[in-house]
């Protein structure tokens, strides 16, 4: 029997892996749930109709996939923990018939499918000290040095001076854009910027360097391996 994880995101699925085969660990990791967006997937947050829909295609095609364990993994954003479990368990509550509710990330409860097939499905939020996404981890466990991204905290302070804003959430993509593009890319991928220097390639940045410009024994990382050592 399997192990599946529904994630929100491209980028989050490919990071997903990446760190799922470091572990080593038997998971898959699904199509993401906003599958058809850019490299700012979901930026106005996760809705409850686009996660219904996920878990209800799952319900329907689960005879065909022996699963027997499923990971929910959402960016926790500016939520606290509370209202993204009442936002899973809502969603969950219209699709399987539940043997008790998620009460906290990183614990199993018994679902059912509507054919009536026994699973166990645990929860997880992205995030950096109860907020945040996955650039929020990137950015947390970046492992090279950072100038050209870094430089941006001047340019923030500048715009406040000007009295406009940047969500944190728009600034951590955008730095760590920049540190993908110009603090890691070498001279002769920067010929070819967008292909390897790019989230919109994040795949190829992973496999050629991920364990360079990452840290991935960063202890911001340890509630996630916690995760998915779950499913070993």
């Amino acid at each position: 029997m399997g192990n599946l994880l529904i994630v929100e995101s491209k980028n989050d699925q490919q990071f997903l892996q990446f760190l799922i085969d470091y572990l080593n660990c038997d998971i898959e990791v699904d199509a993401p749930i906003c599958i058809n967006q850019d490299d700012y997937e979901c930026l106005d947050g996760l809705s409850e109709r686009q996660l219904i829909t996920t878990l209800r295609d799952l319900d329907e095609n689960l005879q065909k996939r022996d699963i027997a364990r499923i990971g929910i993994i959402l960016d926790q954003d500016d939520y606290s923990q509370e209202e993204r479990l009442n936002f899973v368990n809502c969603c969950l509550a219209q699709v399987f018939h539940l043997q008790g509710q998620l009460t906290g990330v990183n614990q199993w409860i018994a679902v059912e499918s509507s054919q009536g097939i026994p699973l166990r499905l645990a929860c997880y939020f992205t995030n950096v000290e109860g907020q945040g996404e996955l650039e929020t981890i990137l950015k947390k466990i970046k492992s090279q040095d950072s100038p050209y991204a870094d430089c941006l905290e001047r340019w923030r302070d500048c715009l406040s001076g000007a009295e406009k804003q940047i969500s944190d959430k728009d600034f951590d993509k955008f730095w760590w854009n920049q540190y993908i593009r110009y603090d890691t890319c070498s001279p002769k991928e920067q010929r070819q910027a967008g292909r390897k220097c790019s989230m919109r390639h994040f795949d190829y940045v992973l496999k050629h360097k991920g364990s360079k410009i990452l840290n991935l024994n960063h202890p911001a990382l340890q509630s996630l391996k916690d995760f998915l050592e779950l499913f070993r």
